[in-house]
C-alpha cells in the first residue's frame, strides 16, 4: 500500500506544510506546482529531499488560485485547462529532474481534484495534459470518477485512492470541506481507517453505513493538525498489521 501526502504548499516566507518530517514516512510525495501554492525553491527542496529519502515524486496540478489555496472553482475551457495542467506538470518535473529524480504521476488539488472527478471537460483535459506530456505516467484519482474514465481512454495507468482523514458519503464521494466532520483529526480513528480499508477494503461512512473502497493509494493531508503525528501512526499500525507500505510506481 501506498501512503501519499500533499506537500510545498508554502510560497514564499509562508509554509503550511512540514515537509521534510513528512518525507520521513510517506511512500509518495504529491508536490504543489506554484498555481494553488509551492515556489520553485520549495518545489526543488522537496524534490531534493524526496529524492534522497526514496519517495516517489508527483506533480499536484491545481487551479491558477493562491488566494484560494486552490479550493474555488473555477470553469475554465478545457484547452486552457489542458495548457495549465501541462505548464505545472513540465515545471515541475523539470525540476525534480535536476534533483535527480522525475515526476512519476499526477493528482489534481482541491477543486480541480473534485471537479476532474465529476466534470467530463476538466476530466478530459487533465488527461489531456497529461498523456500529452509522457503517457508513462501515473494519475492518482479516486475510483470510478470521469477522471479515472478519461484518463484510462488515453493509456494511462490509473491508481485508485482513499482518504485516511476525511469523512465519506454513503455513495463513496467526500463529504464536502465545508459540512461539519467533513475532516477527521482523531490520529486513533485515522488510524483504525486505514487498518480496516487496506484490510477489508471498507469505510464507515458519515451516516454510519459501511462504503466499499478500493485503494492502492492513501492520502494523509499534510496542512491538517498533527499531520506528523498521525502520519506516523498510520504507518506503524499498517506495518504491524502485515501490510508493506512502498510507492505505487518504482522509484529509481
Amino acid at each position: 500500500m501506498d501512503l501519499n501526502a500533499d506537500l510545498a504548499e508554502g510560497f514564499g516566507r509562508w509554509h503550511l506544510t512540514e515537509d521534510a518530517a513528512l518525507l520521513d514516512f510517506v511512500t509518495s510525495a504529491n508536490v504543489a506546482c506554484g498555481f494553488h501554492a509551492g515556489d520553485p525553491l520549495t518545489m526543488r527542496s522537496v524534490c531534493a529531499l524526496a529524492a534522497a529519502k526514496g519517495v516517489s515524486v508527483g506533480a499536484q496540478v491545481g487551479y491558477r488560485d493562491l488566494a484560494g489555496f486552490g479550493r474555488r472553482y473555477i470553469a475554465y475551457e478545457p484547452a486552457e485547462l489542458a495548457a495549465d495542467v501541462l505548464y505545472q506538470l513540465a515545471a515541475l518535473d523539470g525540476i525534480a529532474r535536476t534533483a535527480g529524480t522525475r515526476v512519476r504521476y499526477v493528482k489534481p488539488h482541491g477543486a480541480l481534484y473534485h471537479a476532474a472527478a465529476q466534470d467530463p471537460g476538466q476530466a478530459g483535459a487533465v488527461a489531456e495534459a497529461v498523456a500529452a506530456y509522457d503517457t508513462g505516467l501515473a494519475v492518482l484519482t479516486l475510483p470510478g470518477s470521469r477522471l479515472m474514465d478519461a484518463a484510462t481512454q488515453k493509456g494511462l495507468r490509473c491508481v485508485p485512492e482513499a482518504f485516511l482523514d476525511r469523512a465519506y458519503t454513503a455513495t463513496g464521494g467526500l463529504v464536502p470541506r465545508g459540512q461539519p466532520g467533513a475532516v477527521i483529526h482523531d490520529a486513533a480513528e485515522v488510524t483504525a481507517r486505514a487498518v480496516r480499508m487496506a484490510g477489508e477494503g471498507t469505510v464507515v461512512a458519515a451516516d454510519g453505513s459501511v462504503v466499499r473502497v478500493a485503494a492502492e493509494s492513501f492520502c494523509l493531508h499534510g496542512d491538517t493538525p498533527a499531520a506528523v503525528d498521525v502520519g506516523r501512526r498510520v504507518r506503524a499500525a499498517l506495518e504491524e498489521a502485515g501490510i508493506t507500505v512502498e510507492p505505487f510506481v518504482t522509484v529509481g
